[in-house]
C-alpha cells in the first residue's frame, strides 16, 4: 500500500510584513472657506486679507479703495471657484458679513451641441413655449405696486440693527429694475435699496 501524498501547506515561521492600507477618507468632509477682510479707514482706503494674507493690487497700481470692492471680489470668485466669507470692518468699529457664490460655469457644448456654421442651411426651428410658474402673496393694498425678488444670499443685520450685502458684476447684472430688496426673517422689515 502507497502512502497517500500530503497536500497540507506548510507555512513559514516569518510572514513577510504587509503593506499599509491607505486611511479611508469620507466624503462630505468639512468644506473650508476662503475669508476676505476688508478694512476701511475714514478715507476710503482700504486694505484686504484672504486668510490672514495680505491681498495686494498689482504692481504699480493704485492702492485698494472702498470702490475696489467688486473687483476684488470678481477676481477671488474666479480664483477660488468656491463660496467666499467676507467681512468688512468700517472705521466707525461696524462689522459686516456675507456669503458671496461664485456664479455658475456654463459647461462647454458637447460636439453635437455645437450650431452649424453660418453658410449651413438650417431648418426653421419652432419656438419653445415659455413656462410660467405662479407665486402668490395676501395682504397687500388693492392696487399697490408689489415688487418680485428672487431670494440670491441671506446676510445678517449689525448690532445698531442696519443690514448690507454685496453682489458681484454678474450678481448686480441680473437686477433688471437696479433694486434689491432686503427683508428681515424675523422683524419682517423689509427695506428696498438701488445697487451702487
Amino acid at each position: 500500500m502507497t502512502p497517500k501524498p500530503s497536500y497540507r501547506r506548510t507555512h513559514p515561521d516569518h510572514q513577510p510584513p504587509k503593506a499599509p492600507k491607505p486611511p479611508k477618507t469620507e466624503p462630505g468632509g468639512p468644506v473650508v472657506v476662503p475669508v476676505v477682510e476688508f478694512t476701511i479707514d475714514a478715507d476710503s482706503a482700504m486694505t484686504v486679507t484672504v486668510d490672514g494674507v495680505p491681498y495686494l493690487p498689482e504692481p504699480f497700481a493704485p492702492a485698494w479703495r472702498r470702490d475696489s470692492f467688486p473687483t476684488i471680489l470678481d477676481t477671488l470668485t474666479a480664483q477660488y471657484r468656491s463660496p467666499l466669507r467676507v467681512q468688512v470692518h468700517e472705521a466707525d468699529g461696524s462689522t459686516f458679513t456675507d456669503i458671496i457664490t461664485p456664479p455658475r460655469e456654463r459647461p462647454a457644448p458637447r460636439p453635437w451641441e455645437v450650431p452649424p456654421p453660418d453658410d449651413v442651411m438650417a431648418a426653421p426651428v419652432r419656438a419653445v413655449p415659455s413656462v410660467l410658474h405662479q407665486v402668490e402673496g395676501a395682504g397687500f393694498v388693492p392696487g399697490e405696486d408689489v415688487a418680485v425678488a428672487i431670494i440670491h444670499a441671506h446676510t445678517d443685520a449689525s448690532s445698531n440693527g442696519t443690514a448690507r450685502t454685496l453682489l458681484t458684476t454678474e450678481q448686480a447684472a441680473l437686477s433688471v429694475t437696479g433694486e434689491v430688496i432686503l427683508l428681515g426673517r424675523i422683524s419682517g422689515t423689509l427695506t428696498i435699496g438701488r445697487i451702487q
